[in-house]
């Protein structure tokens, strides 16, 4: 089939084949990005927190009533620790200061030296009295978790104490010591300065990740200290269960903890899972709304497509007729529509390629998203070119079923 007779049939009519062009472009430009922001949106949300076996831990918030002093708080939280190891289908506890995910934390600056005037990072800081790699299942790739005889007990509100060895990620590590072949025994500072606190890192973990779980590399910048701390009424504490035992062992937690203290306490419960599904929740919303957006972009490029098509069909009608009078298959004529279609969409296509990198482009420089794959461009463009040929397809049917009589009598 000739393509110069197409081609200048559609210049004869310019708007509808514009319009529909243009409407191509938009939604390949919408459509390219947005399943580029809802795949990396996914794959952070799948990232793994080196927490193993998530959905067998869970978290238990203490909040005494009447906590006392310091040897009372240290004694409260040493018997409701004992409370809840005691307790069946419990496999660890530990005590801590926050939880990975939770969206609440503690970050301090770290450096390599004291006299350095910048901090190399800005990681979290988990504090523990117990064994947090125990409960956690982390998986430590140098050197050793903390003994009892690391765990100092502060008073915040009289002493300025603070521990003296730590735990770092190997993403700390690598942002603090970029060059060093390991990072255990390396002296590292909490701040800069003179007042910088010094700890040994005695200990590398694998992966653990923030409360926050921001994404990239900051997202995985975690420290951990060795201390219990006294000065507040709250304690929080993480519980590793049996498999299959945790909904059970949540409920004898509470209860545990509610009998030690005559009721004179405040216990609230969450699980793990829970932390991540709250935590992604605004990232999923976002990606069911571009897939949302996505699908209403495609329905409308159609419906445009199948109204041109429709349109060109019934003001075709006489030639149509003509043309099979004089011996035009069927075929023919469902050939001609849908050849006239595939250069339009492939012209709106070549548009929404520069505008998928232009929208790109900008997105890169304000909300510092990756740069688009071209398997996405790639993969809106077959998307376009299918789309396009299904939308036509029934008007073009219609239009090569035309009896030549009837559209020439009916003309």
């Amino acid at each position: 089939m000739e393509i110069k007779p197409i081609f200048s049939a559609l210049m004869r009519s310019k708007t509808g084949p514009v319009l529909v062009a243009v409407q191509v472009a938009l939604s390949l430009a919408i459509l390219s990005n947005a399943l580029h922001i809802v795949s990396v949106r996914q794959e952070v949300a799948a990232r793994p927190t080196g927490i193993a076996n998530e959905e067998q831990v869970f978290s238990l918030d203490v909040k005494v009533l009447n906590p006392g002093g310091h040897e009372e708080q240290v004694a409260a939280q040493k018997a409701q620790a004992a409370a809840l190891r005691a307790l069946p289908g419990i496999v660890s506890v530990a005590n801590t200061n926050q939880i990975t995910l939770s969206r609440s934390g503690n970050y301090n600056s770290v450096a390599a030296s004291r006299e350095q005037e910048r901090s190399n990072a800005s990681p979290t800081m988990y504090i523990t009295a117990d064994s947090l790699v125990k409960t956690w299942g982390l998986k430590v790739i140098d050197g050793r978790d903390f003994t009892p005889q690391d765990v100092l007990e502060i008073d915040q509100k009289t002493s300025k104490e603070f521990p003296r060895v730590a735990l770092i990620t190997r993403t700390t590590g690598q942002k603090v010591w970029p060059d060093a072949p390991s990072f255990v025994g390396k002296k590292m500072y909490y701040g800069t300065g003179p007042d910088a606190r010094e700890v040994t890192v005695i200990g590398v973990i694998d992966t653990l990740q923030t409360p926050s779980g921001a994404m990239g590399a900051d997202g995985e910048m975690s420290t951990m200290v060795p201390a219990r701390f006294s000065g507040t009424s709250r304690t929080l504490y993480t519980l590793r269960a049996e498999p299959g035992q945790r909904d059970r062992a949540m409920k004898d937690a509470e209860q545990a903890i509610r009998k030690l203290h005559n009721g004179q306490v405040v216990v609230r419960s969450k699980t793990q899972s829970e932390q991540r599904v709250e935590r992604y929740r605004a990232d999923n919303a976002l990606c069911w709304m571009l897939i949302t957006v996505s699908v209403l972009l495609m329905v409308v490029t159609a419906s445009g497509i199948v109204g041109m098509a429709s349109l060109w069909v019934t003001q075709r009608r006489k030639q149509i007729g003509v043309r099979r009078a004089l011996g035009a298959r069927k075929v023919d004529i469902l050939r001609y529509f849908v050849t006239e279609n595939v250069m339009i969409t492939t012209t709106g296509i070549v548009g929404g390629l520069l505008g998928a990198l232009a929208l790109n482009q900008l997105l890169v420089s304000k909300l510092e998203l990756a740069r688009l794959p071209a398997e996405y461009m790639l993969v809106g463009a077959a998307a376009s070119w299918a789309l396009g040929i299904a939308a036509v397809y029934g008007p073009a049917w219609r239009a090569a079923s035309i009896s030549p009589a009837l559209a020439t009598r009916s003309a």
